[in-house]
């Protein structure tokens, strides 16, 4: 047993909705889908990015400004140029926007931008950064630490919800193991697992888990039938030259197909995927930080 006095399930039917617009939420019978690419690089690349999402089942737009990456001399991302595009995204297509904060010193200016706050991977157990996100008074997306198991990744869950923050939603994005084939093991028994064990949506992340594009679409097929709650996954206008993670992104066509053929899916398990949410409707206010 977890000890997780508020992350944990309580009884089999609470299920916590975690609203990340008026019209967008986890957890519901509407799966959420989460599109766009690795790292912001343009407003040009994400205008283009936005308005191809905005007309097809894509809820959400993501984009990575602060990069966590190996190499020092990799691209680190926009920064704060690059906030300034999403939110500019943000209302004029009328789409959330998520977006990683990594230190503590980034949560303010990225909570007066962006939807909700995703912690990556590599900062899962950064305990200090979890208890911070406790107060930045939005929906915090919590991936899956490299080598996390099931119980450490509930217990980081339960830091930010100790510290005054409900609003988490879990994302599975693969485990490291001794295969290198795909990039991660995509661990579909954590998304069960997790649906039963806490009452938090849980999403899963395919790009990430398998790192070659060709294997998205059968995962993000497999996630949603084994009960996630919605897809984080990479695209971009021309997945070859993406500064990061090229590999794995798939083209803004092919991401449009993937959705419309995850329909029948959703259906077959009890849940469904709006339509189309971003053009056409009233923009949405930016935030501006306190």
């Amino acid at each position: 047993m977890i000890n997780a006095k508020l992350a944990q399930q309580s009884h089999s039917s609470h299920q916590t909705i975690v609203k990340l617009s008026p019209k967008v939420a986890f957890g519901g019978e509407e799966l959420v889908i989460i599109g766009g690419p690795c790292a912001v690089e343009s407003l040009e690349q994400m205008e283009t990015v936005a308005q191809k999402l905005s007309t097809a089942s894509v809820q959400a737009l993501r984009g990575g400004v602060y990069k966590p990456r190996t190499s020092p001399y990799a691209f680190q991302g926009m920064g704060e140029e690059g906030l300034e595009i999403l939110a500019k995204l943000r209302s004029r297509y009328n789409m959330p926007v998520i977006t990683e904060v990594m230190s503590i010193s980034q949560i303010e200016i990225v909570a007066a931008h962006a939807d909700m706050l995703q912690i990556g991977s590599r900062n899962m157990q950064n305990f200090d950064l979890l208890k911070a996100l406790g107060q930045a008074g939005k929906p915090i997306l919590l991936k899956r630490g490299l080598a996390a198991t099931i119980e450490e990744f509930v217990m980081a869950a339960e830091y930010i919800l100790s510290h005054g923050n409900l609003d988490v939603v879990l994302c599975e994005r693969g485990i490291r193991s001794f295969d290198n084939y795909t990039r991660n093991v995509l661990d579909l028994a954590a998304v069960a697992a997790l649906k039963q064990i806490t009452h938090l949506p849980v999403i899963v992340d395919p790009s990430h888990a398998v790192g070659k594009r060709e294997l998205v679409a059968p995962m993000a097929k497999a996630a949603i039938a084994c009960g996630a709650d919605g897809l984080i996954i990479e695209c971009h206008p021309e997945p070859e030259k993406s500064i990061s993670d090229a590999r794995q992104a798939l083209a803004l066509e092919d991401m449009v197909n993937l959705v419309d053929n995850l329909k029948p899916i959703a259906a077959a398990v009890g849940r469904n995927i709006s339509e189309a949410t971003g053009v056409g409707l009233k923009p949405a206010p930016i935030y501006c930080a306190a």
